[in-house]
């Protein structure tokens, strides 16, 4: 490859206004971006030219989806281009129903197909947790129980077919399982970070940020590993459309008096007539209207 020809290549991690992209025949590049920082994230695919021992990206490929984050003060990008979203939940320590909403609504306002996993199956608590989980099993999200820890052959009998060939982004809180999945299904996830920290010169960082994982030598499809579930961003979504990114409340807002409902005190709401009626999870309003009144009154 000459120093003036370009070749385009997915970006496996970044650091500042470094990123790493792996090309396809699997080798693993550095690259620097032009501007003072970088709005490259995880999952992008840019094309490159070579620079030195390393490449300079010259533009980024049209993105499919983008999923975001948000901290005290901005909503910020932080993966692309995903075929699904695993949101991974266990039975002890039981997780935010909050934190779900959240997750699936982003894969949802994304176009991201997304999925549940319910891990730790085997404590005594795996009632109570298919019971959390059931009004999402009714709304047609699919889950699927593990046991990744003590039935590690029948959890990846069972998440297997859903991951080869897809980008899949995993999300939990800590505690859920994700470090136990990623090493089950990935060979030498370990030694994938250390080779990241070690090509972007990163240290620590970069075990603490998005990291993008081949399942296999095939390199037809990975796990995309992002910490910090409670950053999870709902931020960039107008709180007008947020009803309509929860299948629950949706499948009932058509019938409301008024056109423009917001589902909060309005008169003839059908979809409070439902949850009245047992047809929407209570907890599940009170989601939504935590959740509208954030969006409503958003800093950022």
């Amino acid at each position: 490859m000459s120093e003036t020809a370009t070749q385009e290549s997915l970006v496996v991690a970044t650091y500042g206004r470094q990123v790493l992209v792996a090309t396809p025949a699997g080798q693993r590049v550095r690259c620097l971006t032009r501007g003072k920082k970088s709005e490259l994230v995880v999952g992008d695919r840019v094309r490159w030219q070579r620079a030195g021992d390393g490449g300079i990206v010259t533009e980024l490929v049209p993105r499919r989806n983008l999923l975001h984050r948000q901290d005290a003060w901005r909503t910020k990008s932080f993966a692309a281009n995903l075929d699904q979203l695993l949101v991974l939940l266990a039975v002890d320590p039981p997780c935010s129903e909050a934190q779900l909403a959240r997750a699936l609504i982003a894969a949802q306002e994304a176009g991201i197909p997304a999925f549940i996993g319910l891990n730790k199956t085997d404590l005594p608590g795996a009632d109570a947790a298919r019971a959390r989980l059931a009004p999402y099993s009714a709304m047609g999200a699919e889950v699927i129980e593990l046991s990744l820890k003590h039935e590690p052959v029948i959890a990846r009998e069972r998440l297997m077919p859903r991951l080869q060939g897809k980008a899949t982004l995993v999300l939990g809180p800590s505690g859920m399982g994700k470090s136990t999945l990623i090493n089950r299904f990935v060979d030498g996830a370990q030694a994938q970070v250390g080779e990241v920290s070690q090509a972007l010169n990163a240290g620590r960082h970069t075990t603490t940020s998005t990291t993008w994982y081949w399942l296999d030598d095939t390199r037809t499809g990975a796990l995309i590993d992002s910490p910090g579930f409670q950053e999870f961003g709902l931020a960039h979504i107008a709180p007008q459309a947020l009803a309509s990114l929860m299948p629950d409340l949706a499948a009932h807002a058509g019938a409301c008096r008024f056109a423009n409902c917001m589902h909060r005190q309005e008169p003839g709401c059908a979809v409070r007539a439902a949850a009245g009626a047992g047809l929407v999870s209570a907890n599940r309003l009170r989601i939504y209207e935590a959740l509208h009144e954030e969006l409503s009154h958003k800093a950022w």
